[in-house]
């Protein structure tokens, strides 16, 4: 169990739970039960897209559609097919660093230093499994992935992926002062620097992938973040630079009601919700990294909308900005955390995190302590996930105890 060294005082606590009907006594058993859920498990797990570990790849013949509708089967199905189709539990390197990044915050509120020793075992583990084929830091999934954009395999690293572990080395660095750990996110901001980017008249795209030019908000803004924060101890004028330039990108292209486009190609214009927590991050990071506050508006319009699109009056997260279904766990993590980061500056964003962390354990926490995947109109897919579910949880929760104290004390 989690012992918090400052709760917040009495008269916040009837507030909030007055608000929100959950205590933070609650909050705390269900981060202790996801957290020895996921080590019980020896940080391995299934994962939403490792579909085309299945033995029956070998039926789609190489073909680009045949591998999607298989990853997608397998992926939709409300229905666990993956012990059945020799998909295993694998290793996550994102699951690593969103763990890591909760030990950090519970070593923050707790002084335990068990929490610091496990985010410290976490990040070694992840130093010595970053993509083999670059000299610089970066990390992928442990599976093939196939998209509407092609392939990518293990081998493939992807910036999102990259700037979220690399988040946990500065993380980690800002409680210890530990060099190696910056030295280790500034190789992966190097790594982001060589990536192609979409240079235009108002500002430039960092691409998602290293191979080809994909243009992304969510992954262009988290890498600004990483670059920002990253720089704010390195003094590195480049990534400074390229960190402007990709927050330039994303925010000139904002929608006048405050949301972002996943990307500006036709094919990629929806609006969803845990992407969208994304680009606030990224967007918090550079700020609150370069004191650049030249997108405060675009900030605060985000905030705006995200708030107002995103959740039901009882809590429940949204997929879309305009259709609830499916409810995903990943939608429920991410804006737990988003909500609870930002509430620095936005007070009112507290007690929404709050609000969807009531829902959320309630209606899709197991008694074993994992969180569900999905629940669909007529049914919940109960397939405990490792990264998308259980270590965002996990962060998530361990990021609203930390702010839920920093505004009480």
């Amino acid at each position: 169990m989690i012992d918090l060294v400052d709760e917040p005082s009495k008269a916040t606590m009837i507030r909030l739970v007055g608000e929100e009907s959950i205590s933070s006594e609650e909050i705390r058993r269900s981060v202790s039960t996801v957290q020895e859920w996921v080590e019980g498990q020896g940080y391995r797990g299934y994962e939403p897209f490792d579909g085309l570990s299945s033995w029956l790849r070998s039926l789609t013949f190489s073909t680009l559609l045949g591998d999607r509708l298989l990853q997608q089967l397998i992926r939709q199905s409300p229905l666990n097919l993956r012990p059945l189709l020799g998909v295993k539990p694998k290793d996550s390197t994102k699951g690593r660093g969103y763990m890591t990044s909760g030990y950090v915050l519970l070593y923050q509120l707790t002084k335990r230093q068990e929490y610091l020793d496990k985010a410290i075992e976490c990040l070694k583990w992840l130093d010595k499994h970053k993509v083999e084929r670059f000299p610089n830091h970066s990390w992928s999934n442990h599976f093939s992935f196939a998209s509407r954009s092609g392939r990518y395999t293990h081998n493939d690293p992807i910036i999102v992926w990259t700037a979220l572990i690399g988040h946990a080395y500065i993380d980690a660095f800002e409680v210890t002062r530990y060099e190696w750990l910056l030295q280790v996110a500034d190789s992966a901001c190097n790594w982001i620097l060589g990536l192609p980017r979409e240079q235009t008249e108002r500002g430039d795209c960092i691409s998602y992938m290293a191979h080809l030019q994909s243009s992304i908000h969510n992954a262009n803004m988290l890498g600004s973040g990483l670059l920002a924060r990253t720089a704010k101890y390195t003094g590195s004028q480049e990534c400074r630079r390229v960190a402007r330039q990709a927050m330039e990108y994303s925010c000139s292209r904002q929608r006048l009601d405050g949301s972002w486009w996943y990307a500006e190609t036709p094919e990629h214009h929806w609006i969803d919700n845990f992407h969208t927590g994304y680009n606030l991050d990224g967007l918090k990071h550079y700020a609150d990294s370069t004191g650049d506050q030249s997108y405060r508006q675009s900030f605060e319009k985000g905030l705006t909308y995200y708030k107002a699109n995103f959740f039901e009056p009882n809590g429940r997260p949204k997929y879309y900005h305009s259709r609830a279904y499916p409810i995903d766990i990943q939608c429920a993590a991410q804006a737990i955390d988003t909500l609870a980061f930002v509430s620095d500056e936005d007070p009112d964003s507290l007690a929404l995190s709050r609000l969807v962390t009531a829902w959320t354990i309630r209606h899709m926490q197991d008694k074993q302590g994992y969180f569900y995947y999905r629940q669909y109109p007529l049914m919940m897919a109960k397939t405990p996930m490792l990264h998308w579910g259980q270590a965002t949880m996990f962060r998530a929760l361990a990021q609203l105890l930390y702010r839920m104290t920093a505004i009480a004390s």
